[in-house]
């Protein structure tokens, strides 16, 4: 299946790393505005360099090494940016944290990733860190104020070298670590920016949150790699952003089916009009959503697929004709395959070579020809989009994040009124799934008193919006629940 450049791919690497592209841009146009904060605040591109440099030597001076791991966990900011961006110029590896997580959450996290460091804004979470860890480690604030070790050797990272660590439900309630590299995280946005057409004239209007890789893998990654700018909003809200388009300084929108069901039910589509091009991606974008935004815009939102283990897969084309309820076709460099169960297998320099200390996950996740397995199901039409027929796998996508349901059914079932709980995603138009648990109980107990009790354990995106109860679940002859059957 070719892929949207027509051209070879060979160059998605020619900067080696992240910093390499980085600097890269900055000495191309050092006046540049790049960032613009919550607060309103500018940062030129000279400044973001500068601030960078002097916070990457205080790293290094702090006595981090090139390949240590450092948990970052705050709010949407640009000193979330510029930290991001300082661990990588110092070698390090980020391991990004939903600052939503719940203290076994974070457990789950910091005991596998073990990290040396920790840029954190909670001194709630520094503590479950410093306890979950069994280790020193130096927690530090975003703001990185640090003796600098001026001498440090920076911007060295090799393509090969690890640069985010993220951690996904992935097919199993143990988190696992997926190990993107810098050459992974280049060659997905370097595809991904030829074929948006992304230029240092575009500014992206940036609402996802950070801690998730459409929003710093795909968001950050993507405006720093292109010399571009990003308004950071601490949040969505229909009317900021709707003004924010209306008023010609931004040039792009990245957002999730959720974000544009909001913007069409508040009637503000038309404010997209504006905008040189709008993705949706992360979950499953309904066709009719796709067309009512389409029709009120001027553009159908640019459907793309993608994956945390392997970034960007597939998207419509920017030019060709955009397909609602489709993905469109291979970014550069990415190949695509279907097997003989139709699910979707894809290789390509954007995705990991293995699981982080999780051979048992390699074995299920990559064929025995190298291909990755995504445990999705698809189909091409007759012009080769890509269409998500379903999937393989009881992984719920809600509003973009995973959720994995033996995690939740876990939570449920400590609740000494809940003997059997299974948990499934219905199609939802306004979050792609809605995370449902159907529960056999002993007792009364209402829905409100479940979804505290599971709130407490768990972030509040995994907390079931539906419960249903039964007498007892649907198993096979080995007992093992039908799930399908529930969805």
């Amino acid at each position: 299946m070719s892929d949207q450049s027509g051209a070879a791919a060979d160059d998605l690497l020619a900067d080696r790393s992240l910093p390499g592209r980085w600097v890269r841009q900055w000495a191309a146009g050092p006046d540049r505005a790049q960032i613009t904060d919550v607060d309103g605040t500018e940062i030129s591109t000279l400044q973001l360099e500068e601030r960078t440099r002097r916070a990457a030597q205080g790293l290094i001076g702090a006595g981090l090494v090139p390949g240590d791991r450092v948990v970052l966990s705050a709010p949407t900011s640009a000193g979330f940016v510029q930290a991001y961006v300082a661990a990588l110029r110092a070698g390090l590896v980020v391991v990004p944290m939903n600052t939503g997580y719940t203290r076994s959450e974070v457990e789950a996290v910091v005991s596998d990733a073990r990290p040396a460091a920790a840029i954190v804004d909670s001194d709630e979470r520094a503590g479950w860190i410093r306890e979950a860890a069994g280790r020193p480690v130096e927690v530090l604030g975003p703001e990185l104020r640090l003796p600098e070790a001026p001498d440090a050797v920076l911007d060295a990272a090799a393509a090969e070298d690890m640069a985010l660590l993220v951690y996904t439900s992935g097919t199993t309630g143990r988190p696992k670590g997926v190990p993107l590299t810098h050459a992974n995280l280049l060659a997905s946005i370097t595809g991904v920016g030829r074929a948006w057409r992304w230029t240092a004239e575009d500014r992206l209007l940036l609402t996802l949150p950070l801690f998730h890789v459409h929003g710093l893998g795909v968001g950050v990654n993507g405006v720093l790699a292109h010399g571009a700018a990003m308004d950071l909003r601490a949040g969505f809200d229909v009317a900021d952003v709707a003004a924010r388009a209306r008023s010609g300084r931004v040039s792009l929108f990245f957002g999730v089916p959720a974000m544009y069901h909001r913007i069409a039910d508040a009637g503000a589509a038309d404010a997209l009009r504006a905008l040189r091009l709008v993705v949706s991606g992360s979950a499953p974008l309904p066709a009719t959503l796709a067309t009512a935004i389409g029709d009120a815009a001027g553009q159908l939102p640019l459907e793309r697929y993608g994956m945390t283990e392997t970034m960007m897969l597939t998207g419509n084309p920017y030019d060709g004709p955009r397909r609602p309820g489709t993905v469109g076709v291979p970014f550069p460099g990415v190949e695509v395959r279907l097997a003989a169960d139709g699910e979707i297998q894809v290789r390509g320099p954007n995705v990991i070579g293995a699981y982080f200390n999780r051979p048992d996950a390699d074995a299920e996740a990559f064929t025995d020809d190298g291909w990755f397995r995504t445990g999705d199901l698809g189909e091409h039409d007759a012009d080769g989009y890509l269409r998500i027929s379903g999937r393989s796998k009881d992984l719920v996508i809600t509003g973009g994040f995973n959720v994995h349901p033996v995690e939740v059914e876990d939570a449920l079932v400590s609740h000494p009124a809940v003997v059997e709980a299974a948990v499934v995603g219905r199609p939802s138009e306004a979050w792609g799934e809605e995370v449902t648990a159907v529960v056999v109980l002993e007792g009364p107990v209402s829905d409100a008193d479940l979804r505290t009790h599971v709130a407490q354990r768990l972030a509040a995106y995994k907390v079931p919006k539906r419960f249903e109860r039964v007498d007892r679940l649907p198993r096979n002859a080995l007992g093992k629940v039908l799930r399908q059957s529930l969805r």
